[in-house]
């Protein structure tokens, strides 16, 4: 984050974005890095992501990667974020110089390397002109007509489309509407994936968005851990408000029982009549596990049973 921003808010935005796709991608073998070196000596661009081993992104990374990036098929991705600046002619020449610094210090080609700015605010479309930047095939995705600005693709957060994969890094978008779905695509869709600790940044990150009243987030100095731990917190307390059948809702039978012991297994099935209990096994389940003892009490009384009719 560069002093332009500082001046506007205390909160490093790129290192938030930063330590969110580290829990996010390091799990599928993206390596991310905040404040990478571009060089020996340099300044830092804001965020680097590496595919570690595979020649092409995986499904399982694809499906975390938004548009742009996932159609990429460099290995090093050099992003440049934006949170509270607006596209502009620095900002474009900020994230050249990164790339070329980065690829001479790498000794790296073009192709293996491609540099990205998000903006979380929606650029002007006289900027887009005067920059040559013109539409893609996906929303939000921009592509520049000029020689030199065309290494620099352009993500317009607000802008990109409401697919799943798209929903982690429009958190970070500046417009309010947008955010929400992209929070409710999460709660809906990927939850169940996602790291606990994950998890928790998205709800302290939700918490910030739209819990504190508008613009106190810009006077605090918020930090990966910060968000985190609220965000622990706050889902705690969600879950206290909840009903039992709203906590369970959407869970398997299995995961209903995990982390039950014995007993509290016991008491569950204390709550079921015994021809209850034994729905849905076959005979030789039923008796696989008797004793001998309890195999001759049975005999017994298949035997009476037999008499009786």
């Amino acid at each position: 984050m560069k002093n332009t921003e500082k001046s506007k808010s205390k909160t490093q935005w790129h290192e938030l974005l930063g330590a969110f796709l580290k829990e996010l991608l390091s799990p599928v073998n993206i390596h991310v890095e905040t404040e990478a070196k571009v060089m020996t000596e340099s300044p830092r661009i804001d965020i680097l992501l590496l595919r570690r081993d595979e020649p092409e992104w995986t499904v399982e990374q694809l499906a975390l990667l938004p548009d742009g990036i996932r159609d990429t098929k460099a290995a090093n991705i050099l992003l440049e974020f934006k949170y509270t600046e607006s596209l502009n002619d620095d900002a474009i020449q900020q994230t050249l110089a990164y790339d070329l610094w980065y690829k001479q210090n790498k000794k790296l080609k073009n192709e293996q390397v491609q540099s990205f700015l998000l903006s979380a605010r929606k650029p002007q479309k006289s900027t887009l002109k005067k920059l040559g930047y013109r539409n893609t095939q996906y929303p939000g995705v921009y592509r520049s007509d000029f020689r030199i600005i065309k290494k620099v693709i352009l993500l317009s957060l607000n802008e990109l489309s409401n697919e799943p994969h798209n929903a982690y890094i429009k958190c970070f978008s500046s417009h309010r509407q947008e955010k929400q779905m992209a929070f409710n695509t999460l709660e809906n869709q990927a939850y169940s994936s996602l790291t606990t600790k994950l998890i928790n940044f998205i709800n302290g990150l939700k918490g910030i968005w739209f819990a504190l009243p508008k613009g106190e987030d810009m006077n605090l100095e918020l930090t990966p851990e910060m968000l985190t731990a609220w965000g622990d917190k706050w889902g705690e307390s969600y879950l206290h408000r909840l009903k039992p059948e709203q906590r369970l809702a959407g869970l398997n039978p299995e995961q209903r029982l995990a982390g039950l012991n014995p007993d509290g297994r016991k008491e569950i099935l204390s709550q079921f009549l015994p021809e209850q209990r034994l729905v849905g096994l076959k005979p030789e389940e039923i008796l696989s596990g008797l004793k001998p003892e309890q195999l001759d009490v049975l005999e017994s009384y298949l035997k009476q049973r037999h008499k009786q009719h």
